[in-house]
């Protein structure tokens, strides 16, 4: 039985600003309603279905929620609580207090999705997909994924991956319509999907397109996340001795080269823009391609200027990047012409990717978390996504700088030299596999893939401030050697 509302909404207002998938932590929740609360099991523990309809600054969000229920938490779920409800209905002989929490960490709960899977049901709004001739296991146990994120993945056993999107949007998530087109068409560098769960958006609304809530896909066990590969090989360029000190020691330290490190990760690198590239073309053979007119590339120009503008205001911070950064798009604007556009990742960076036994494997194609969901489906030119890892290999290389007590003690403007170079030699090498297997070459682009470096930089910065202020220093730091 579902706690009375109006209390669960007081602990759930309370509890969800702490949580890293909710993406309003820049201002207060005006209001918080249950949309849907869809039972899925029965007993104790229960486990709840809702949708969360948040008011905030004039506008609604919706959130999904795996909620259980029960009378006892053990200790291994005390970390995910959410609070304590009485069920006080007259002459309930049940009558007492339930702790409540997210289900999405309780795998005695979170099997019922792969039943539900398996079976293709449909419970009250809820819709269970599976893939033509997939078979769904259902004795697995699940696991989360501690690595932060947007939304929650639960690993089932080393077979399948479920993600769980926190965050919902209008229609079929992108990360779905990507992946089972790009399964159904044969593309080697994507996990195959096996299963979704979609919400139904039910009789008499005008979006007539269910909201995808999550999906099932192959879980890659051999692979290793681009991310974890990349500090890997920045610790270990850290930890490289220093040039020796003598006459020519200053100009040693100006031209250092990361590949004398052992953890070089150049190859990997250029391998991946290989990958890219390949996922590429497999977009553009699937989606097709649409000539932009310069007139929208200008107006394009524009939007990037604009977002700079606003970020500036309410990141002071970036202020003083701001002239190379105009300069960078009105250089775009000054030299606009027709530009071709298709279905890209738009959220490309080093956690985005697998290293698998086979190959580079790219994963969550649904587009930047703090975009509307019109700017995630828009088309854009491949160099979009290059500038995405681009800029992800510059948080590489200052990630660890920006913890202390992570690297050896050395002038900080000695480790900025280091991170760039570690950061130019695989940035480097990226763009050589990304053009040498048949991708836009960068370097015959230099005006555009500037003007969507930026642009993605400008992103990150206001990104950090609203969700992660402790990382603002990265993108800013690397804005500060690449516009200067």
């Amino acid at each position: 039985m579902l706690p009375p509302h109006p209390a669960l909404t007081r602990a759930l207002a309370e509890w969800l600003p702490r949580q890293r998938w909710f993406g309003g932590k820049d201002g207060p929740i005006d209001d918080l309603a249950i949309g849907t609360a869809t039972e899925l099991h029965t007993g104790d523990p229960a486990l709840h279905h809702l949708v969360l309809d948040v008011h905030q600054n004039g506008a609604i969000d919706h959130y999904q929620l795996l909620l259980g229920v029960r009378r006892e938490l053990p200790d291994r779920l005390r970390h995910v609580e959410i609070g304590a409800s009485t069920h006080d209905a007259p002459g309930d002989p049940d009558s007492r207090a339930v702790r409540l929490y997210d289900a999405a960490h309780d795998p005695d709960l979170t099997r019922t999705l792969l039943d539900e899977l398996a079976a293709g049901a449909s419970i009250g709004p809820l819709r269970f997909r599976h893939a033509d001739g997939a078979r769904i296991r259902t004795d697995l146990t699940s696991l989360p994924i501690t690595a932060e994120q947007s939304n929650t993945s639960l690993l089932f056993g080393d077979a399948y991956i479920c993600k769980l999107f926190r965050r919902l949007s209008r229609g079929v998530n992108l990360d779905l319509e990507v992946n089972l087109a790009l399964t159904r068409g044969g593309c080697a560098h994507v996990p195959a999907v096996l299963g979704w769960i979609e919400l139904d958006p039910g009789p008499g609304t005008s979006q007539g397109e269910p909201v995808t809530l999550g999906l099932l896909s192959d879980y890659l066990h051999t692979g290793a996340d681009g991310w974890s590969l990349a500090i890997a090989s920045v610790r270990d360029w850290f930890a490289h001795p220093p040039p020796p000190r003598d006459a020519g020691w200053e100009g040693a330290w100006a031209e250092l080269d990361a590949s004398a490190a052992g953890g070089d990760f150049a190859a990997e690198a250029e391998r991946l823009g290989a990958a890219t590239a390949a996922v590429h073309r497999a977009l553009a053979d699937t989606f097709g391609v649409t000539l932009l007119p310069a007139a929208e590339v200008r107006a394009m120009a524009a939007r990037m200027n604009a977002e700079l503008t606003e970020t500036c205001r309410a990141v002071p911070r970036l202020a003083p990047h701001a002239k190379s950064l105009t300069g960078a798009f009105l250089d775009l604007a000054a030299r606009a012409e027709p530009l071709a556009v298709q279905r890209v990742h738009g959220d490309y960076h080093l956690g985005q990717v697998l290293r698998t036994e086979s190959g580079w494997t790219l994963l969550d194609f649904e587009g930047e978390p703090a975009r509307t969901q019109n700017e995630r489906r828009a088309l854009a030119h491949p160099l979009r996504d290059v500038a995405g890892m681009l800029r992800s290999f510059e948080y590489a290389a200052r990630f660890l700088i920006a913890k202390p007590g992570t690297v050896p003690p050395e002038p900080a403007g000695r480790l900025e030299t280091r991170a760039h170079a570690w950061a130019a030699r695989n940035r480097a090498a990226f763009c050589r596999g990304y053009a040498a297997a048949g991708g836009p070459d960068p370097a015959a682009h230099s005006v555009l893939i500037r003007a969507f470096e930026f642009e993605k930089a400008v992103y990150e910065v206001r990104y950090e401030a609203r969700n992660r202020p402790a990382w603002l220093p990265v993108p800013l730091k690397s804005l500060a050697h690449l516009t200067a």
